[in-house]
C-alpha cells in the first residue's frame, strides 16, 4: 500500500486580478485538489490582496503570501517554493496567473511521475503539461525542450516524452528534488528563472512532458522568446532574459556557450532590424550577464520533515 502524499500549488501573481479569479477557480475544479494553495502576492497594487485575504479567511487552504516589494517572477516562485518546501509537502505544482489548468491537469500530471517511476525505475526530476493558447493552438512561449531520446518510453499506454526544460506554467516538482537541487534563482527578477531551474534539476534526470495534461495559457499573444521582436516597450525583459541567460551559459557551459548564445541573439535582433540603439541595450545585458553569478540557494536541512 502507497503511503499518502500531499500536495501544495504556488501561484504568483502581480496586478491581475480578473485572470487569478479564474485560476482560482480551475483549482477548485481540479480532481486532484491541492492540500495548500500558496498565492504569492509580489505586492500587488490593485484589489488583489484584500480578494486573497478574503479567499484565506473562508478556505484555509487558500495562502495569501503577500511580499513587501515586487521581486518578479522569480522572486515569486522561490517565495513560493521555500514556503511549501517548509510545510512538508511532497509534491509543489508551479504555475503562473494567467494559466488556466483542466480539472485532470495536475492529476495527470501526479499520476505520470509516479507512473513512469513504477514502471521504468527512473525518478522524473519534474512533470509539465501540454499548454495551449487560447484558440487551441500549442503556446508558442511554453514548449518544452525535449532531449535526444526524448520518444525513449513513449506508447499510447504511456504517453511520456523525456524533456530538459520547461516553463514555470503548470510543472509539478517533487520534494526530493528541492533537497538535491536547491530553489530556482530569485535574484533573476523575470525571465530565464524557469529555464535554469528546470535545466538545473533535469541533471539527475529529465522530466516528463505528459499531453494528457492540458493548461490554457491567457497571454495576449502567441509568441516564444525572440530577439527580432524587442521593441521599446518590451527591451526592459529582454534585458532580464539576455543577461539571466548569459549567466546561466557562463556557469554551465563557458564562454563556448556563451559565444553560440551572443551569435544567435546578434542573428535575430539583426533579422528583425532591431533598433540599433535597442541592440546596444541587449549587448550590455549580455555583458553585465558575463560577471552575474546569483546564488543557489538550498533548503535548511532542519527544514526536511
Amino acid at each position: 500500500m502507497s503511503l499518502p502524499t500531499s500536495l501544495a500549488a504556488v501561484i504568483v501573481t502581480y496586478n491581475r486580478l480578473d485572470k487569478l479569479k479564474r485560476v482560482i477557480d480551475a483549482l477548485k475544479k481540479q480532481t486532484q485538489l491541492p492540500d495548500q494553495v500558496f498565492v504569492i502576492d509580489n505586492a500587488s497594487t490593485d484589489d488583489t490582496g484584500a480578494w486573497l485575504q478574503e479567499l484565506q479567511n473562508q478556505d484555509q487552504r487558500f495562502q495569501h503570501v503577500r511580499l513587501r516589494e515586487n521581486s518578479g517572477g522569480a522572486g515569486g516562485f522561490y517565495e513560493g517554493a521555500r514556503v511549501a518546501y517548509e510545510a512538508g509537502h511532497d509534491y509543489i505544482w508551479f504555475s503562473d496567473d494567467d494559466a488556466y489548468p483542466e480539472p485532470e491537469a495536475i492529476a495527470q500530471l501526479q499520476h505520470s511521475l509516479q507512473d513512469f517511476e513504477t514502471r521504468f525505475h527512473h525518478r522524473p526530476a519534474f512533470a509539465c503539461s501540454a499548454v495551449k493558447w487560447t484558440n487551441g493552438d500549442l503556446c508558442e512561449m511554453n514548449t518544452p525542450t525535449t532531449v535526444w531520446d526524448w520518444p525513449r518510453f513513449y506508447s499510447p499506454e504511456t504517453p511520456y516524452f523525456l524533456v530538459s526544460a520547461c516553463s514555470f506554467v503548470s510543472v509539478l516538482v517533487p520534494r526530493w528534488v528541492i533537497q538535491e537541487h536547491g530553489f530556482p534563482i530569485k535574484d533573476y527578477f523575470i525571465w530565464y528563472d524557469d529555464a535554469e531551474y528546470t535545466q538545473r534539476i533535469a541533471k539527475t534526470y529529465p522530466g516528463i512532458y505528459c499531453p494528457n495534461s492540458e493548461v490554457v495559457h491567457d497571454v495576449p499573444e502567441n509568441k516564444g522568446v525572440n530577439y527580432a521582436l524587442i521593441n521599446d516597450k518590451n527591451i526592459w525583459k529582454f534585458r532580464y532574459g539576455a543577461r539571466n541567460e548569459t549567466s546561466f551559459r557562463r556557469r554551465e557551459q563557458g564562454w563556448y556557450g556563451v559565444a553560440v548564445f551572443v551569435r544567435g541573439v546578434h542573428n535575430q535582433m539583426r533579422a528583425g532590424n532591431v533598433d540599433p540603439a535597442l541592440r546596444r541595450e541587449v549587448y550590455k545585458a549580455i555583458w553585465q550577464g558575463c560577471s552575474f553569478a546569483p546564488a543557489i540557494e538550498r533548503p535548511d536541512p532542519d527544514s526536511s520533515v
